[in-house]
C-alpha cells in the first residue's frame, strides 16, 4: 500500500472511528453488488472496523473482512459479533483463487497499490464477480462543509474519485459510477471527533491538531448555517465504481 503512515493510522483510533465514520446506504450496497442473490460470497478489503461488512452482512450475504490493522481487526471483532477480520492486504489476499462473488472496499481503495491490488482482486473473484470500491464523500456544494474541508486538509472528494479511478486494469470490465446521496446527524462535539479518525489529524503534530480544532469551534460558533445549533446534518454522496472480472 501507498502511504504507509497514514494508511495504518487509523488503528489508535478504531472505536472511534467506527463510533462516527457514516454508513453506507442500502441501495448503494445493493447496486454495488449488482443485484446478487444472498447470500452471495463478499470479500470486504480493507474492511477497517466493519460498517461495510455489517452493511452487507444485513442484506444476507457472506462475508470475508480482509484488514491490515491489528486494531481495526480487533474493533471490528467487538462491534461484529460472529465475525472475524484475516490479516491482509489488497495486494496480498490470503484467500484462495475464485473464492468471491464480489470484493467491495470502503473507503480504503485509495491506499491500495494499485498494480498488484488488482491482479489479487482479480484472482480471488470468480468469472464475472464484480469488483466495487465505495467512498462515502462529504457534499462540498454545500458551503459549510466545503469550509470544513478546507480548514481539516480533507483531501478526498467526489472529483477525485471520478476522476482519477475510472480504470480497474485489463482483467476488469469498464467502470461503472452509480452515487447515492444520504446525511447523518451529529453534533458540533462529534463532526469534530469524526474529523478526529481522519488520517491527517491523526499524524498531525500537536500543533497543527489544536489548529484545527480551534478554528472547527469557529466554524460552528460563527457559521450562519450552523450557529446555536445542538445536531447538524452532514450531507454525503456515496459514490460505487462497479466493474466485472472478465
Amino acid at each position: 500500500m501507498t502511504a504507509p503512515t497514514q494508511a495504518l493510522s487509523f488503528g489508535a483510533a478504531a472505536a472511534e472511528y467506527d463510533r462516527f465514520r457514516p454508513r453506507y446506504p442500502e441501495e448503494a450496497l445493493r447496486w454495488a453488488l449488482d443485484g446478487l442473490a444472498a447470500p452471495a460470497r463478499v470479500v470486504d478489503l480493507g474492511a477497517g472496523t466493519g460498517i461495510l461488512t455489517r452493511g452487507v452482512l444485513a442484506l444476507g450475504h457472506q462475508v470475508l473482512p480482509v484488514e491490515p490493522d491489528p486494531g481495526m481487526r480487533a474493533q471490528l471483532a467487538a462491534a461484529t459479533p460472529g465475525t472475524t477480520a484475516l490479516a491482509g492486504s489488497a495486494e496480498a489476499v490470503p484467500l484462495p483463487d475464485g473464492t468471491a462473488d464480489a470484493v467491495l472496499v470502503g473507503q480504503a481503495y485509495h491506499w491500495f497499490d494499485k498494480e498488484p491490488a488488482h491482479a489479487e482482486i482479480a484472482r480471488v473473484l470468480r468469472p464475472g464477480g464484480t469488483f466495487a470500491p465505495i467512498w462515502n464523500v462529504r457534499d462540498e456544494r454545500v458551503g459549510w462543509v466545503a469550509e470544513l474541508t478546507r480548514i481539516a486538509h480533507l483531501g478526498d472528494n467526489a472529483g477525485d474519485v471520478t476522476e482519477r479511478y475510472a480504470d480497474f486494469g485489463a482483467a476488469f470490465t469498464p467502470v461503472e459510477l452509480g452515487e447515492f446521496a444520504h446525511t447523518t446527524t451529529l453534533t458540533p462535539d462529534e463532526v469534530v471527533g469524526m474529523l478526529h479518525t481522519r488520517s491527517y489529524w491523526l499524524t498531525a503534530t500537536p500543533a497543527e491538531q489544536e489548529r484545527i480544532d480551534r478554528e472547527l469551534r469557529e466554524l460552528f460558533a460563527t457559521h450562519t448555517d450552523l450557529a446555536g445549533r445542538a445536531t447538524v446534518e452532514l450531507p454525503y454522496r456515496t459514490l460505487v465504481l462497479r466493474s466485472r472480472r472478465r
